[in-house]
């Protein structure tokens, strides 16, 4: 039996043991040495947050290390660790979102039957179609148009034909319509 010590990162100190020094555990080791920067880097992107990255490296790691009987010699090592480390957090996802998943087990329903913050709680703090439609209609032709025509589903590209007008034209005046419709509505949600 031979003890192998080894760092993953600077802050975290692992140790396996080995059954009879295995030359493929061995081997498996150090090329988990070799990719931690990469899988490190794996791991941030798809945390984003270092100390999340951390502890995902570090659970891949103890994973790499649980299931080396696994690995099989021609396959690509890095590609097998990456997979391992998504999973994981995939895995790791999917148990979070069912933890914040609540279930009403209350005889009436009555969790799921509370109205919901519609942002229409009260008339005052909502708008109607007509002052909505007021609004838009108050705008110069030339916006007024083409918004209205995006609305109505036409593509960018329909809009500037039928206007004779350049593409970034017809684009900048649907952002800027937009923008201060936004602005004269900025109370409705």
């Amino acid at each position: 039996m031979v003890l192998v010590n080894f760092y993953v990162r600077k802050e975290t100190y692992f140790t396996t043991i080995l059954n009879n020094g295995n030359m493929n555990t061995i081997k498996l080791t150090q090329d988990l040495l070799n990719v931690q920067g990469d899988l490190f880097r794996f791991a941030f992107h798809l945390t984003k947050n270092k100390m999340d990255a951390s502890d995902l490296l570090q659970e891949t790691s103890l994973k790499v290390l649980d299931n080396h009987d696994k690995f099989a010699e021609e396959t690509n090592f890095k590609a097998w660790a990456y997979t391992l480390m998504r999973n994981i957090f995939i895995n790791n996802y999917r148990k979070a979102v069912r933890e914040q998943t609540y279930v009403d087990q209350t005889e009436n329903l009555y969790h799921l039957n509370i109205p919901q913050n519609s942002g229409f709680d009260s008339p005052e703090g909502s708008y109607s179609i007509e002052e909505i439609m007021r609004a838009i209609n108050n705008f110069p032709k030339q916006y007024r148009q083409p918004f209205a025509m995006h609305v109505a589903g036409y593509k960018y590209e329909s809009i500037a034909k039928e206007m004779s007008l350049p593409l970034g034209t017809i684009k900048s005046r649907i952002f800027f319509t937009r923008k201060k419709l936004q602005q004269i509505l900025k109370d409705y949600q």
